[in-house]
């Protein structure tokens, strides 16, 4: 059978989702609130069953291939998924599902990849649900796609991976979705949109250190010592809850123009609130140049970084699909190193 995972694109509320978590530990934290949506690009493969193993061939976005063949038990699975690097995530949720099912093994080809990967849209993320939907439809395990997120967010965490929970949204597909995070517990609201929305996702083709603005902002929780820290608190809880509601709100009555306007409000407190709590990263010479650029501003309604940001990847919102190319062809023509996605949310039906 065959089957696609799409990446996932954070468009409100980033960092969020582990800012929420720490509710457990103090109460006096607002919840994580995120807007989230599959990407149109991602993991597209064929799955059958395997007597014996986990045979996965990936085929990566420079045309490459990579392959691996374990054996299915779990102190081989967990010993690589502990290994880190590309195939630990595929081990990762493996080991999972072999901890609470009895299964055989699988045969994934991943024959076509067009998700940017490290490029903060989830693809790590999307191999993991590839996993735990290849398992759930190959042996029928009549998972729910939020216990398929489970699985794969149980596997990328089995990894030295420390992502949060959001980034296993790729699960919904294309349908646009609010994640609410309190503590451990998790809330998924299906969203829908009255008509088409149209974006640009565009790889700066610069550097961040993502581990490093993570480990920053994380040392400013559970509770803050000193002003830095309440004002990352700040922005991470009311001020993030506040702009993701009125996006949340403005997407499902199609109001692109205050979705625009959120965003540059949301980039605008972002930078005020968190960029001195990791400068080095978070500065993001290249993104604020893009964001600013004059070529592309009669164009486009808002802008802003995504995932983590830094100097990785900018999002903008634009009016139509007209638009979309127009900006798609300044920014390729002006930044050549730049490489620009076309990203559309389409009308429920």
């Amino acid at each position: 059978m065959k089957i696609f995972v799409p990446g996932r694109l954070c468009l409100f509320g980033e960092h969020s989702d582990w800012a929420g978590g720490y509710r457990c530990h103090n109460r006096e934290l607002e919840l994580g609130y995120t807007l989230l949506v599959g990407t149109n690009q991602g993991l597209y493969a064929q799955v059958k069953p395997h007597p014996t193993h986990l045979q996965l061939r990936a085929s990566l976005t420079d045309g490459s291939d990579r392959t691996i063949t374990l054996p299915i038990n779990q102190k081989t699975l967990l010993a690589e998924a502990k290994k880190g690097g590309f195939f630990s995530y595929a081990a990762g949720v493996a080991y999972q599902i072999l901890t609470h099912y009895q299964v055989d093994g699988l045969e994934i080809d991943n024959y076509l990849t067009d998700l940017p990967i490290q490029k903060g849209l989830s693809s790590s993320a999307a191999m993991c649900v590839l996993v735990a939907r290849a398992f759930n439809q190959v042996y029928d395990l009549k998972m729910s796609r939020r216990e398929e997120m489970e699985f794969a967010y149980l596997g990328e965490i089995t990894t030295p991976s420390r992502c949060g929970r959001m980034d296993q949204a790729c699960a919904y597909g294309s349908c646009p979705i609010a994640m609410i995070f309190d503590g451990n517990f998790t809330n998924v609201i299906e969203l829908k949109a009255p008509q088409d929305l149209f974006f640009v996702i565009v790889d700066l083709a610069a550097g961040k250190n993502t581990q490093e603005i993570l480990s920053k902002l994380n040392a400013c929780y559970p509770f803050p010592t000193n002003e830095l820290q309440r004002n990352v608190q700040k922005f991470l809880g009311t001020i993030s809850y506040q702009i993701t509601q009125a996006a949340i709100d403005a997407l499902q009555t199609g109001d692109v123009v205050k979705m625009g306007m959120l965003m540059k409000q949301a980039q605008a407190e972002f930078d005020k609130h968190l960029i001195p709590a990791c400068p080095e990263q978070l500065t993001a010479p290249i993104l604020h140049k893009l964001l600013n650029y004059p070529p592309i501003q009669s164009l486009i309604l808002g802008g802003k970084g995504v995932g983590s940001q830094g100097d990785g990847t900018a999002q903008f919102i634009v009016k139509d699909e007209e638009s979309q190319q127009k900006v798609i062809e300044i920014i390729t023509k002006d930044f050549p190193k730049m490489q620009c996605l076309k990203m559309t949310i389409y009308a429920s039906k």
